[in-house]
């Protein structure tokens, strides 16, 4: 299982994917709201960014697909698309004559959901996690209960990873831990800070295993992990949503972290 955060936003997430997602969750606002009455519920978005020196310079190209009431004309939606979504979302620093757009680039799409695609969460896992920054495991978080270190390490990681970052420790920062069935303790705790780190990844990964008790079962205890807190996460992303109940995305480790690394 991976974690990953990095200081590009806020919310310790890539710039990348959290402009993608921010996106879809103002279709949905724009949809519920009315403001623009044609939307339909099927979406998705994709946003490029240009890095120099390894920090986000602007965006390069935004795509977004939504679906539509069949009397709208696609000039009319890439209009609206670009003036009253992306650029209410997307600060306009990142913007630029130069940016591309692709709004509905395959032409009309009116048959939606599962009626015209198979595609649900828990099969969409780069979307759910960081949109290719870091890393992932292989295994889907929903559909499955907490017992499975597919979701609950996986949350654990994040968890880790994020108060590293808030901690100072690192710019950015990807946590992997590997168990094997039937042994409670992981058997492997690896810390990659891709040479951002104060200190070398190894001395990280052993404050990692003094602080954090990755046991499955401590795990569930530590972010109360059995409750119905899971609708939520079906849609816009796991990680990056500061929600009480996204109990991994808090920063209550940073001090344990900070006394552990001797750091003021």
């Amino acid at each position: 299982m991976f974690g990953y955060a990095c200081d590009e936003t806020k919310t310790y997430m890539p710039l990348s994917i959290h402009l993608a997602h921010r996106l879809v969750e103002y279709l949905t606002y724009a949809r519920e709201k009315k403001l623009i009455p044609y939307l339909r519920p099927d979406s998705k978005s994709q946003v490029t960014i240009e890095y120099v020196n390894d920090k986000p310079a602007r965006v390069h190209t935004v795509v977004i697909s939504t679906q539509h009431a069949p009397d709208v004309s696609h000039e009319k939606i890439r209009k609206d698309m670009i003036e009253k979504v992306i650029k209410k979302v997307i600060p306009a620093k990142l913007l630029d004559k130069n940016t591309v757009y692709h709004v509905n680039p395959t032409g009309r799409f009116v048959i939606g959901g599962p009626h015209g695609d198979s595609g649900v969460t828990g099969r969409k896992i780069i979307v759910d996690t960081y949109g290719g920054h870091g890393g992932h495991g292989g295994g889907a978080f929903s559909g499955k209960d907490p017992t499975k270190v597919d979701r609950s390490a996986a949350y654990a990681a994040r968890w880790i990873a994020k108060n590293i970052v808030a901690a100072g420790l690192a710019k950015k920062c990807r946590i992997q831990v590997s168990y094997a069935i039937g042994v409670a303790r992981p058997i492997s705790i690896f810390v990659d800070t891709y040479g951002t780190g104060i200190m070398p990844d190894d001395k990280i990964s052993a404050i990692v295993e003094k602080v954090f008790d990755l046991r499955p079962a401590a795990i569930i205890e530590s972010l109360q992990l059995r409750r119905p807190i899971y609708r939520e996460t079906a849609r816009n992303g796991h990680f990056g949503r500061e929600f009480a109940n996204f109990t991994w995305e808090k920063l209550d480790m940073v001090d344990k972290i900070k006394k552990a690394a001797k750091i003021k």
